[in-house]
């Protein structure tokens, strides 16, 4: 077992040391949304990429953006380390960086620039770059690394390093870079098996009392962020994948495990985000890791990512997450339209999904649904559905989006025709409809609105139900809750009524067919929300 710095040191190719600056462009302060949610975590996968050329004999620093003001904070970073190259390595188990947000893609053009401007050799790895590594070489990269990271790294450095660098370039699998001006990619790495065999993250490089710090005062715990799995294996059309495609790999509970007391004894947090798209999809690795923690008195309350077929696949599963700590699971519910669900080849169904929220809640874990909607061909009646299935299955938390078309989807290529100059949000909270979609942007941040009023309205009576049978336990933020309450139910009537207003601009929405849509499934009737 490998901890922070490692056992293995790899001889150099040189006698100078190579200083590395790892950086990445996920700024919270440009994305007012999740800046206002104020849940900032570290860039899990900057992290593991500077761990791995650590424990192969580099020098290592890390400019972290997520708490960063401004862009102007690398300069200052570029100039107190002087490294020999600096690196633009985004955190890939980061979703919003997989969504390409313009307002990080326009920081990372200007932090390629200001490493230039220093006479650096410049190296990008993420999402957005791996799609349009062409883009990142003409903003002034010199290298792009496409797909998983680490591997394409090492062996990069190791060419630069050299006195022709040049020579053995087009030798690097999962690189793209310019040949005579002209960009060009080298076919695509195989992706790292063996997740055990990695060092753990850099947490020494974290400003770890800052996030504590920002944590606690926000919202009296603090919470670290890590990974079980790289990947994932389901096949939903619209889900982007440019890291790791359709390939999914785990790491042992024991390695998990080990990863966690050893963070317990260093940064010692009070909660955990398990960043995976899919977590415990092996059978029985939740039994096996929550044995662990209880026996080691690790266990610690976390959130996490799983699929409602997945939850209801063993009942004994989701009381080991419970033993675990599982304390939410997030689930991509989508839609309460059967219709919808097949079109996105979810693989789920409505009352899977119900099912499953009630089975989490039976074992005391909370359920929050990410929801989507705008799907080709969505309707009124689908929309209400899906309203509908949020009030039988009861999740404690909901989080909207619609459907954002992205390069290397399915969804994308039967859409691309009626995309515009945007095509890509500025932000998390654009919710700018990208294609033709079934409304307008309007009609859907519009819905953004009604469904809050409407969630939070009832999550809130459910509480006072409570709360009046123990009167003693009512605090001020119950008080002021139920007021917000007032607010929401006296207004909701007229935010419906807008709503019904948009639905009626002119509008031309793009005509796609839907896979395995049946005539009995088209004509479901509308329920009452």
């Amino acid at each position: 077992m490998r901890g922070l710095n490692g056992k293995r040191r790899y001889k150099h190719q040189r006698d100078k040391i190579m200083k590395l600056l790892f950086g990445q462009t996920y700024f919270l302060r440009f994305d007012p949304k999740l800046y206002a949610a104020m849940q900032p975590y570290p860039p899990l996968g900057t992290l593991y990429a500077a761990s791995y050329m650590r424990e192969r004999g580099y020098e290592v620093a890390l400019f972290d953006a997520m708490l960063a003001d401004s862009t102007a904070e690398w300069a200052t970073k570029l100039n107190a380390t002087q490294p020999d190259i600096a690196i633009l390595y985004e955190d890939n188990f980061n979703y919003l960086s997989k969504m390409c947000l313009l307002n990080m893609r326009e920081a990372a053009f200007e932090m390629i620039g200001m490493a230039k401007l220093r006479g650096l050799p410049t190296i990008v790895c993420g999402a957005d770059a791996t799609d349009h590594a062409e883009a990142y070489l003409d903003a002034g990269a010199d290298y792009v690394l496409l797909g998983e990271g680490e591997k394409t790294l090492a062996e990069l450095l190791t060419q630069l390093a050299k006195t022709d660098s040049r020579t053995n370039l087009e030798t690097i699998a999962g690189l793209a870079y310019k040949v005579d001006g002209q960009p060009t990619r080298n076919l695509r790495r195989p992706d790292i098996k063996d997740l055990d065999a990695l060092p753990f993250p850099a947490w020494d490089l974290v400003d770890v009392e800052k996030y504590r710090r920002v944590w606690t005062e926000t919202h009296g715990y603090y919470s670290i962020n890590m990974v079980t799995t790289r990947g994932c294996p389901f096949h939903c059309n619209w889900c982007a994948k440019p890291i790791w495609g359709q390939r999914y790999h785990s790491r042992s509970p024991e390695n998990v495990a080990a990863e966690l007391k050893w963070l317990k004894e260093t940064v010692n947090p009070d909660h955990v985000w398990f960043a995976d798209d899919i977590m415990g999809l092996k059978p029985r690795w939740f039994e096996k890791f929550a044995d662990i923690v209880e026996e080691d008195g690790t266990r610690t309350p976390f959130k996490c990512l799983s699929r409602s077929d997945l939850i209801l696949r063993k009942n004994n599963d989701v009381a080991a997450m419970a033993r675990a700590g599982c304390d939410i699971v997030w689930m991509g519910a989508e839609s309460g339209s059967q219709k919808i669900l097949d079109a996105m080849e979810k693989g789920t169904t409505v009352e899977q999904i119900v099912d499953s929220a009630d089975i989490l809640h039976k074992h005391n874990i909370r359920v929050g649904f990410f929801l989507q909607f705008g799907y080709p061909s969505e309707t009124r009646a689908d929309i209400e559905r899906t309203l509908a299935m949020v009030k039988r299955a009861n999740p404690d938390d909901v989080g909207m989006s619609v459907s954002y078309p992205l390069p290397g989807t399915s969804f994308y290529e039967r859409v691309k025709l009626e995309l515009g100059d945007k095509q890509n949000w500025e932000d998390s909270a654009d919710l700018a409809m990208l294609y033709r979609g079934p409304f307008t942007t309007e009609f859907y941040r519009q819905l953004h609105t009604v469904l809050h009023k409407v969630f939070r309205s009832q999550k809130s009576l459910d509480r006072w139900r409570i709360l009046v049978k123990n009167p003693r336990e009512i605090s001020k933020q119950d008080v002021r809750e139920l007021a917000a309450t007032v607010y929401r139910r006296v207004t909701l009537p007229l935010a419906r009524r807008k709503l019904d207003q948009l639905a009626k601009l002119p509008h031309a929405p793009a005509i796609v067919s839907l896979p395995h849509m049946s005539q009995v499934e088209a004509a479901q009737p509308t329920p009452q929300e």
